[in-house]
């Protein structure tokens, strides 16, 4: 069999393995040791939020599956992978779907988990069956695996509570979350424009007004960590997206830019980061489409990368790479 030939039976393997692979949820647990970057190389996964707990590092992420050569967003749920050690890493059985939220209509898009007081909460995007538009929901368990119940039997945050901002049906999605040191917790969300509200103690309902945070070339995907005495607030910008971030000394702001921490990520149009210490060491966990022949915009894969500071706080440029953690 000539070199052609034999490329051309490979190309088609691989985008049968894949595309099989895509209606297929996890039902028990699977090893596998990350080799470089995409770090899942048999389903596509996409929005990547993370979680450090008891020793091990915790991914939560959308499952692209849509079939190629379409192009189009298609998430009916969520995966999950954790590790001790950011090499070696297990899926654990699918904890939660877009259709467990009783009240919205599917499209699981991006996430975050966290715990507090024993319990982990789920903060998602879906679509609402009868408010037009995208929401955000909230789901809990007892466990970092799941599985997860939809903890308020409605939406926390739906389209009508915005609407003096944009007009736009996807504004109010991918929520990051984060509990300061004096025990208060702040949920931030956006699309085109960035908001923040207080959460009570049971971390399923708001704490006060809807505020709106002026950011520059502001796209989506608001992730909030801590490092000493600095916040950072890193976000997806413009389209395509690079991820760029601006500081504070407050969790509230003012805020201030600091430029591109990374830049566009190869062959898809968004990006969505998490940024986590674990161990000692920063990482820079994102998505790209980076899996051939078949990945992309619409069949994305979870990446990461380590994160680096300068001496003043300020975070160094996100060197992507293919050999990933070693």
């Amino acid at each position: 069999m000539n070199k052609v030939r034999l490329d051309k039976v490979r190309f088609l393997v691989v985008s049968f393995v894949l595309v099989a692979s895509q209606g297929l949820s996890a039902q028990k647990d699977t090893t596998f040791v990350a080799k470089g970057n995409p770090i899942v190389k048999y389903k596509y996964t996409a929005d990547p939020g993370a979680m450090v707990y008891d020793g091990r590092v915790y991914i939560y992420a959308g499952h692209d599956e849509c079939p190629p050569p379409a192009e189009h967003y298609l998430l009916n749920e969520w995966c999950v992978f954790s590790s001790s050690d950011m090499k070696t890493w297990t899926e654990h059985p699918v904890p939660l779907k877009a259709k467990d939220f009783s009240w919205a209509k599917g499209e699981a898009w991006a996430s975050q988990v966290i715990e507090r007081d024993g319990k982990f909460y789920w903060y998602v995007t879906v679509e609402h069956k009868d408010i037009p538009g995208k929401s955000i929901g909230v789901a809990v368990s007892d466990s970092p695996l799941g599985p997860f119940a939809d903890a308020r039997g409605s939406a926390l945050i739906t389209n009508d509570m915005t609407v003096e901002r944009t007009k736009i049906y996807w504004d109010d999605i991918d929520p990051t979350i984060f509990i300061d040191d004096d025990g208060q917790a702040y949920l931030y969300w956006g699309n085109t424009q960035c908001y923040y509200a207080k959460l009570k103690n049971n971390m399923i309902e708001l704490d006060g007004p809807i505020v709106h945070v002026d950011l520059p070339r502001f796209t989506e995907a608001p992730w909030i960590h801590k490092r000493g005495d600095w916040y950072y607030l890193s976000y997806a910008s413009e389209f395509p997206e690079k991820i760029c971030y601006a500081m504070s000394r407050s969790i509230t702001g003012p805020w201030e830019y600091k430029g591109i921490l990374n830049e566009i990520a190869g062959n898809s149009n968004t990006n969505h980061q998490a940024i986590i210490e674990f161990k000692g060491d920063w990482y820079f966990i994102y998505h790209n489409g980076g899996i051939n022949p078949t990945g992309g915009s619409y069949r994305r894969s979870v990446c990461i990368d380590r994160l680096y500071y300068n001496e003043d706080g300020t975070m160094k440029r996100i060197q992507m790479t293919t050999e990933g953690v070693q």
